[in-house]
């Protein structure tokens, strides 16, 4: 996210004259209710739509004899009254954390490779990551396999023209999205628009998503210990990504041709992009993408509506915290009804401006009663939440002002405990990696520390 920031930094000038002249430089009010639809959305196999008698079959086999089957009935019921991409059921979600790890299980699928591998990426680095996931790309694309690649024009501005030149001649399709440079656009041009999506499909079988981009800083684990030193680019990153299998993978495909097609990408030979997929596990999924051009971002209106719906617990680890007043309020309510709600943030950042733009609403959460943690011995690129443990989302959605109405995203969200007990896991790991902030220590901040903050403020829109 930093190259985006760094790019509108050089762009001051015409930054303050939108905020001061342009009528849409304003936060729009979201309404979750105007998403809710009247009449219940079904659950979808892999064959379509499951009758009302087989989808309540599926719930129950979903649910526990404890109390957390109460809070399953209640998410699964605010998820059905979302318009939107359909709930589906019968698929395996493998949750991936860190580079390493995320990178393997990519690597492989790419290996494994029959007839085609789409992929989108904010971030894809000229460096000794992305040089191995293009000879990957370039191999398949050699084998007839057919390589589409969309690439975001800020996010790989590290990149040498030279490096997706190879790509191009070797075959492989490249889409760069939204041009930094407007006389190359194709499909408009929207300085502030940016595709912050990580999206790689394979055969129409398998897909992945989270927040891992493709970029030599996440080459170690932040499951060791890393250096206690600054810069933060000493410190391994911690990051977390979904492999998915089943029906679900067919709504992530359509999105990727939605966007292709929008940059007037070269036509697609879609006959194989939605092969019949049998269940391949027992996980309900809902994956939600949204883009600037929607009337309002589908992804804020799900999670506002999950954590309006919160009985027990909401814990969220994001790595780019800048919340508008409505998330800033509905964390507040939820506290207000006794619900436990945590949240880890980064120690160390790569983006100066959001890092205290965020820490600017420590205080008033604090006075709330949100417990706020900072992840120390790593950089924290996570972009995950679990409530009640049974409503689960992992994706590339920051929870800040430009993810919300600049960016196109995509998230995933995955109903119930089997899945919910995982992401509990890895947040109690977090936190047990993490330093508590306390009012009265927060309040005992130097001057210098406040001035960063108040200035960092008035960039929240941009950054």
């Amino acid at each position: 996210m930093s190259r985006m920031r760094c790019l509108l930094l050089l762009m001051v000038p015409l930054a303050v004259c939108l905020a001061l002249f342009s009528a849409c430089a304003a936060l729009p009010t979201l309404v979750p209710d105007m998403a809710h639809s009247r009449t219940p959305v079904a659950l979808d196999d892999a064959n379509g739509p499951l009758s009302t008698a087989r989808s309540q079959a599926v719930i129950e086999r979903l649910q526990t004899r404890d109390a957390s089957s109460t809070f399953f009935d209640l998410h699964l019921a605010v998820e059905e009254s979302i318009v939107g991409s359909p709930l589906t059921t019968g698929n395996r979600v493998e949750l991936l954390q860190d580079g390493p790890s995320t990178y393997k299980a990519m690597l492989k699928a790419i290996a494994d490779a029959r007839d085609h591998i789409n992929m989108e990426s904010y971030i894809f680095d000229d460096d000794e990551i992305g040089q191995r996931f293009a000879a990957a790309l370039i191999a398949k694309q050699q084998a007839g396999v057919q390589v589409n690649l969309i690439r975001d024009s800020v996010g790989t501005l590290g990149a040498e023209t030279a490096f997706f030149t190879r790509l191009s001649e070797a075959g492989v399709q490249v889409v760069e999205f939204n041009p930094v440079n407007p006389l190359t656009a194709k499909a408009g041009w929207e300085v502030n628009q940016r595709d912050h999506r990580k999206l790689l499909i394979v055969d129409g079988r398998i897909a992945f998503l989270g927040g891992v981009n493709i970029s030599s800083v996440y080459s170690g684990s932040s499951l060791r210990l890393g250096k206690q030193a600054d810069p933060a680019a000493d410190l391994p990153w911690r990051d977390t990504h979904l492999r998915l299998e089943g029906p679900v993978v067919g709504e992530l495909q359509q999105l990727f041709i939605i966007t292709w097609a929008k940059q007037k990408g070269p036509p697609l030979a879609t006959d194989q992009y939605f092969p019949t997929v049998e269940a391949r596990g027992s996980e309900v999924v809902r994956t939600i993408g949204s883009s600037p051009d929607d009337p309002y971002s589908l992804i804020y209106v799900t999670l506002i509506s999950a954590l309006r719906s919160a009985q027990r617990e909401i814990w969220l680890t994001n790595a780019y915290f800048v919340p508008d007043p409505q998330l800033l309020a509905t964390l507040k309510e939820a506290v207000a009804r006794g619900v436990d709600v945590r949240l880890i943030l980064p120690s160390s950042t790569d983006s100066w401006l959001v890092f205290h733009a965020g820490r600017a609403y420590y205080d008033e959460l604090l006075q709330a009663g949100v417990r706020l943690y900072e992840r120390h011995d790593a950089l924290l690129h996570v972009k995950t939440a679990v409530i009640d443990g049974v409503w689960s989302t992992v994706g590339s959605t920051n929870l800040d002002w430009r993810s919300f109405l600049h960016n196109q995203e995509v998230n995933a969200v995955v109903l119930g405990n089997d899945f919910g007990d995982k992401m509990r896991a890895a947040f109690r790991a977090d936190l047990a990696k993490s330093r508590e902030i306390t009012l009265p220590v927060w309040r005992e901040r130097s001057l210098d520390v406040r001035v960063k903050e108040l200035f960092a403020r008035l960039w929240e829109y941009w950054l």
